[in-house]
């Protein structure tokens, strides 16, 4: 029998509908505990916080390992470097401008450290200043005009932002410059071999003849980071980005002139293309969405930024002077360094294997090291031209090279003026990223131990840095 007052009671069986027409779905929980709590809002400070540390740790992920391979292979060289000096204890008995001082770590800021320092403490006062009754090389007085104004500059602004001395600033600046070029050559060899490679490459600059002057008061550091990050914005085609520290560079280091003519040639080939892709495809956008008439403008732009540093202040260096070839002048008449097409490379390789020592500026130990870093240089050369890298890599490392071997100036130098030429890391690194990580360490780890003697105390100590 049915009960008329359950007529139109609702029923919990079948699909589960409700009178109300809610599903259970849709029904509100029965619970007598408090609500969860709202998930994060994408633009929440906790999601942003979230995001930030995921970053992070990314980041220490893929650099972590690069700068604490780097910085140990260098701070062992480093304390070879100090402990030699003091051993010795010759440079007690020089000039405190002259590699001398009252502690090891004051002959890293001599010789052209000194300089840097007047620069950063007192500004230029270019000028050509005859000596009286020369004769010889030296016509003309050294001054700082000899001396590129970026390094100095981030020495003062960094003692006026620390309290640190200019003798403190300047190493500060080139340790940290020295970190920012490891991660510069591992980002670029990566882009060819691998990130094992890209390891491999930080830790060959570490070691590598010269690499002595990365902790030190001269400017080798900044411009190596300069370069090859802008080398890695030519390889993403970030090409404003390339031309604006390319720029830099022309500020740093003369051998700027190198990298700015690599970047014109990378920039003319890829406006090259992009008038290509505009006659197959017109002006229709590209895979990223960019037209492609506007994307060969940007290398142009590159082209015209990059001279600007080096040509701004050498055209102001030789307006003080009242000279505009002044800069050259001063560098041939006051430091003996002028471009003479190899006539003196080939004098030192003719002479010092026969054991004669009557060339120019001759320091046999530095010299010796310096032999050997250009025929290392010209062994690696082929090997890296089959790898077939950027238009970029390859003209930089060439024309790097053609300058410093065609210059006259102090041959033992030559493993610092080398330092720029990076890419010659990268067929060496893609050929030990075949080796275990122990067995990484252990070769890299040697060469270290021996960087603090050929790579430091041979260049400051047995001969003029």
């Amino acid at each position: 029998m049915n009960d008329p007052s359950l007529a139109n009671a609702p029923s919990y069986e079948g699909n589960g509908r409700h009178a109300e027409g809610r599903s259970p779905a849709t029904e509100p929980p029965y619970t007598t505990g408090a609500p969860p709590a709202p998930s994060p809002s994408p633009t929440s400070p906790t999601s942003t916080a979230r995001r930030r540390w995921a970053r992070l740790g990314r980041a220490a992920e893929q650099h972590g390992p690069v700068l604490a391979l780097y910085g140990a292979l260098k701070l062992i060289g480093f304390c070879v470097f100090m402990y030699l000096l003091d051993s010795s204890g010759d440079f007690r008995k020089k000039d405190p401008r002259f590699g001398g001082g009252a502690h090891a770590w004051d002959v890293l800021a001599t010789w052209d450290g000194w300089w840097y320092q007047q620069i950063a403490a007192h500004g230029y006062h270019p000028a050509l200043v005859p000596v009286p009754g020369a004769g010889g090389l030296i016509t003309i007085e050294g001054n700082s005009a000899a001396f590129f104004p970026l390094y100095p500059a981030l020495m003062r602004l960094v003692s006026s932002c620390t309290g640190l001395g200019l003798f403190g600033a300047g190493l500060l600046v080139s340790v940290a410059a020295s970190f920012v070029a490891a991660l510069a050559i591992h980002a670029v060899t990566a882009r060819i071999g691998g990130r094992r490679a890209g390891l491999a490459a930080a830790g060959l600059w570490a070691v590598w003849p010269g690499s002595g002057m990365e902790w030190s008061g001269y400017s080798e550091s900044l411009y190596v980071a300069l370069a090859a990050w802008a080398c890695y914005a030519v390889m993403r085609h970030h090409w404003i980005t390339a031309g604006i520290l390319t720029c830099a560079t022309g500020l740093t280091r003369p051998t700027a002139t190198a990298l700015i003519a690599a970047l014109t040639v990378a920039a003319l080939l890829a406006v090259h293309r992009q008038r290509r892709d505009v006659r197959r495809w017109g002006d229709a956008p590209g895979p990223d969405g960019k037209r492609r008439r506007v994307k060969a403008l940007r290398p142009l732009v590159a082209v015209a930024i990059a001279p600007l540093g080096l040509c701004g202040y050498l055209g102001w260096v030789g307006y003080r002077m009242g000279d505009y070839s002044g800069y050259f002048k001063l560098q041939e008449g006051a430091w003996a360094h002028t471009f003479d097409y190899g006539k003196h490379t080939l004098d030192v390789f003719t002479s010092l294997p026969v054991g004669h020592f009557d060339y120019l500026f001759a320091y046999p130990y530095e010299d010796l090291i310096g032999v050997g870093t250009v025929l290392l240089a010209l062994i690696v050369l082929p090997l890296l031209f089959r790898l077939r890298p950027p238009a970029v890599l390859v003209v930089h490392t060439l024309l790097t090279i053609a300058l410093v071997l065609g210059s006259q100036q102090i041959f033992g130098n030559i493993s610092r003026y080398l330092l720029p030429a990076f890419p010659l890391f990268i067929p060496c690194a893609v050929a030990m990223r075949r080796l275990s990580t122990p067995v990484l360490c252990t070769v890299l780890g040697i060469a270290a131990l021996a960087s603090g003697s050929y790579a430091g105390y041979a260049l400051f100590e047995l001969g003029v840095p």
